[in-house]
């Protein structure tokens, strides 16, 4: 027979990310950030292969790469708006974790695998956080997926990609709810 765990199964029915705007400080310090972070890293990952690893940013980094962001953008000609939202992102943040999808040449754990593991640890993350009373946001933007940042200025290799950062601190304004999916419209049941 099972043993439930109400109190988990409960917050995982009501759990809610917080929009990254409304976080500020204070933040977690390193103490109270890594079991948030050990926690993250007890996900899914087929053949134990531990295809992600994680990036902590917080004071000079995010505004370095705030900067970085801005210069890549303007030199790529991307729309004002783009641009300083997505360097907003770094700039306007107190702490955020880059979660890093490091696929591992497997024969028998295929790459796609590997990837939905390090959206997992995100997710994981995330919930942690949440958990453990802080406000948390996921979020990518397009920096996320230019090489040209993302190797030079969070020193990733050819093969990884960023899979989210996840934003962590003081909430300081709870959003109304939001409408969830409807489950009827969303789940089969197939039992021949």
């Amino acid at each position: 027979m099972p043993v439930p765990n109400p109190d988990a199964l409960d917050f995982l029915l009501t759990r809610r990310s917080r929009p990254a705007k409304t976080l500020t400080g204070p933040t977690p310090d390193r103490t109270a950030l890594e079991p948030i972070l050990t926690a993250a890293l007890r996900t899914p990952d087929h053949g134990k292969l531990e295809p992600w690893r994680l990036i902590v940013l917080d004071g000079a980094a995010l505004q370095r790469l705030a900067g970085a962001v801005e210069a890549l953008g303007v030199a790529q000609g991307r729309e004002a708006e783009a641009v300083a939202k997505m360097a907003g992102q770094f700039a306007k943040a107190d702490l955020a974790v880059a979660v890093i999808a490091s696929p591992v040449n497997s024969p028998k754990v295929p790459e796609v695998e590997q990837l939905h593991s390090a959206g997992a640890v995100c997710l994981s993350l995330l919930n942690a956080a949440l958990a453990a009373g802080w406000g948390a946001n996921w979020l990518t933007g397009w920096a996320a997926h230019e090489r040209g940042f993302i190797e030079p200025h969070l020193g990733l290799a050819s093969h990884e990609t960023v899979a989210g950062f996840i934003h962590i601190g003081t909430e300081t304004n709870a959003p109304p709810e939001r409408p969830r999916p409807d489950p009827a419209a969303k789940i089969a049941w197939v039992s021949e």
